[in-house]
């Protein structure tokens, strides 16, 4: 874990959950640490303060949910629906992550370094998506708007059913989903994607050996000459 000088240190351990998120629902700044999650579920959920919440641990369901502003590190793994709704903020998860992360996410930076399971973004309305290995089966389902980048492959399914979310894998993909193609990379997406892997912490990745994928536009309205894709 980096060098720590926090403001505020809870324990899980001795300290219920329900009073730690209460505390950082309130007037708070600066460093948080959280120690022993244990895999507890809602951790940091609902925060909406620019400060620095480390958890030093793996936590379990929606942690950093509907985040707001705030700087989340959780030194461990996630589980389902990890920065859920995020609104704004950075979450970083340092293992792997659970299905749907990110899910439904309006905006943000989310980074997972390991792996995503299943659903990764889905739903996604905005927010960007950084994950260091790779992302389980249908990915980005229905996503709308915003940014998901998988280092690593990406499993069945991808992008199903999709709007305007890009999407950039640099390995291989299993299938895509319904009216999900690839696409030219362009210089603007060269330049877009080497911002993302910038502010994720892999700068040193060659955009160019990564794929686009996006929506063919097929879906939007419906045609009976497609009732079959749908």
């Amino acid at each position: 874990m980096d060098t720590l000088n926090p403001n505020h240190t809870f324990d899980l351990a001795t300290t219920p959950l329900r009073e730690v998120n209460s505390a950082l629902h309130g007037d708070i700044s600066g460093e948080v640490l959280i120690e022993n999650p244990s895999g507890a579920h809602s951790v940091a959920a609902g925060v909406n303060a620019p400060v620095k919440i480390t958890i030093d641990g793996h936590v379990g369901y929606y942690a950093a949910g509907m985040n707001q502003q705030a700087e989340v590190i959780i030194n461990g793994n996630a589980g389902t629906g990890v920065a859920e709704n995020m609104m704004s903020g950075t979450v970083v998860v340092k293992g792997n992550a659970s299905q749907s992360a990110g899910a439904t996410a309006h905006g943000g930076l989310l980074v997972v370094e390991g792996d995503a399971a299943a659903r990764c973004g889905i739903s996604m309305k905005g927010v960007d998506i950084v994950v260091g290995g790779n992302v389980g089966h249908n990915s980005a389902f229905m996503a709308q708007a915003g940014r998901l980048v998988v280092r690593g492959n990406a499993g069945d399914g991808l992008g199903d059913s999709i709007y305007e979310t890009r999407i950039y894998v640099r390995g291989d993909v299993g299938s895509l989903g319904a009216d999900c193609i690839a696409k030219p990379m362009r210089d603007e997406h060269l330049e877009e994607l080497a911002g993302l892997l910038k502010a994720a912490g892999f700068g040193d990745d060659d955009p160019r050996t990564y794929t686009r994928y996006g929506s063919a536009r097929e879906l939007y309205h419906f045609h009976v000459d497609n009732s079959a894709a749908y």
